[in-house]
């Protein structure tokens, strides 16, 4: 099995959905600007900063699929409070990576670090990156994505509906269930790698 900061080899059926997610991944820096509120009011989603401004994502978008970015400054001092809980190794690319995926999940990030903390649950379904923006921005970033959920009809089909009814599929593992958030395992891509 590869590392978890390694992508996982999908099963074919997967693959073609996964890739333009792992390929905006890759090149996530491209798709980020650092910019005052006003200017930043066209990006697809954004994550405003202590100091102001706001990072931006500006990568097209992936039909079937959300996403969700978060950022802090390199030099930010960790909250005492949340050192003591978390510990200060990495804090910013876990509390970055746990802030996307509770924005994913649509759950408030303390309710969600209350029940996690800042690790990922097995089980999940969430793609994501952690890198370092230098230079200016002085960031680091995690850009997020997951499947979206299946339209409210298609979540109310029972499960045992043959492949290609709406919202069900082959599942990674092989078997058809109802696509949502707790349908696909949880894939980390190039875990904080710093990004000129």
């Amino acid at each position: 099995m590869p590392p978890r900061s390694d992508p996982a080899r999908p099963r074919a059926h997967a693959a073609a959905q996964l890739s333009p997610v792992t390929a905006l991944l890759a090149v996530a820096h491209r798709h980020l600007r650092v910019a005052a509120p006003a200017e930043s009011a066209a990006a697809v989603t954004r994550s405003h900063l202590d100091d102001g401004r706001c990072l931006g994502w500006y990568g097209p978008p992936v039909p079937g699929w959300r996403v969700a970015v978060d950022a802090e400054r390199v030099t930010a001092e960790v909250p005492p409070a949340l050192a003591r809980r978390f510990g200060t190794t990495d804090f910013w690319a876990r509390w970055t990576r746990t802030e996307c995926l509770a924005k994913l999940a649509d759950v408030p990030v303390a309710t969600w670090w209350r029940r996690h903390g800042l690790a990922v649950p097995p089980g999940t379904c969430w793609l994501w990156r952690t890198l370092t923006l230098a230079g200016a921005a002085d960031l680091i970033v995690t850009v997020a994505f997951a499947a979206a959920p299946a339209p409210a009809a298609a979540r109310s089909l029972p499960t045992g509906s043959p492949a290609g009814a709406p919202g069900f599929g082959p599942s990674p593992t092989g078997s058809t269930r109802v696509r949502g958030l707790s349908s696909w395992p949880v894939r980390a891509i190039n875990r904080h790698r710093p990004e000129a």
